[in-house]
């Protein structure tokens, strides 16, 4: 056997739906992101589980309530799954940042990576912070299956340190839509990605939401 690892994005929150820049804060799951999280542990309370990890926001954690819940497993909380901080970006659109931090936000979309927000994260910083959870899962669990509830960007960055993929790419690589799975086994050549942004799990007019 080799070890798998599920990468679930949590619930919808109104940050989600509506679009803005959302890191630090912490806002809590819509009705709809409640019931994604239930729609979830429906469809997987079955798979055998070896340990579930989580970004302490609370976004993530009623994310991983109903899983933990229907397991009865607790989940092992750890701050590097936290969200990419936005720094003064925090709860503006896009087009309120590009008018107000015009030439940060330019440098950013050029190259995530390596510029951050005005006052916030790097894509970088959010490897070094995030590498060594995934570092500990592996040397803890050799095989099985282990979940890692976290969000957007530090979900798409960890899948581009994980296959390879410049971290200054992750806005224009991956596509990891809210409520998502992505699956990747630990295979014997390296990480395998199974699957990317899947939300079969979710009923159809959850599915289908608009969002971010």
């Amino acid at each position: 056997m080799s070890l798998t690892m599920y990468f679930l994005r949590h619930g919808e929150t109104a940050a989600s739906q509506q679009g803005g820049f959302c890191g630090s804060i912490d806002p809590d799951l819509t009705p709809q992101g409640h019931q994604m999280a239930e729609d979830f542990a429906a469809a997987y309370r079955s798979l055998r589980w070896s340990a579930v990890y989580s970004s302490p926001m609370r976004r993530a954690a009623d994310t991983a309530g109903p899983l933990c819940q229907a397991i009865g497993m607790q989940p092992v909380f750890k701050d590097g799954l936290r969200e990419l901080a936005y720094g003064q970006w925090e709860g503006k659109t896009p087009e309120q940042v590009t008018g107000e931090f015009h030439d940060d936000y330019i440098r950013w979309l050029a190259d995530p990576g390596w510029n951050a927000p005005t006052g916030g994260e790097t894509g970088v910083a959010v490897q070094r912070r995030s590498s060594p959870v995934l570092d500990e899962i592996e040397r803890t669990h050799r095989d099985g299956n282990v979940l890692v509830i976290s969000h957007k960007a530090t979900i798409r960055i960890m899948l581009c340190s994980l296959l390879g993929i410049d971290v200054g790419r992750f806005r224009d690589r991956v596509n990891v839509p809210v409520a998502s799975i992505c699956v990747v086994e630990m295979a014997r050549h390296g990480p395998l990605l199974h699957r990317l942004g899947d939300r079969c799990h979710l009923r159809p007019d959850l599915r289908d939401r608009p969002g971010t």
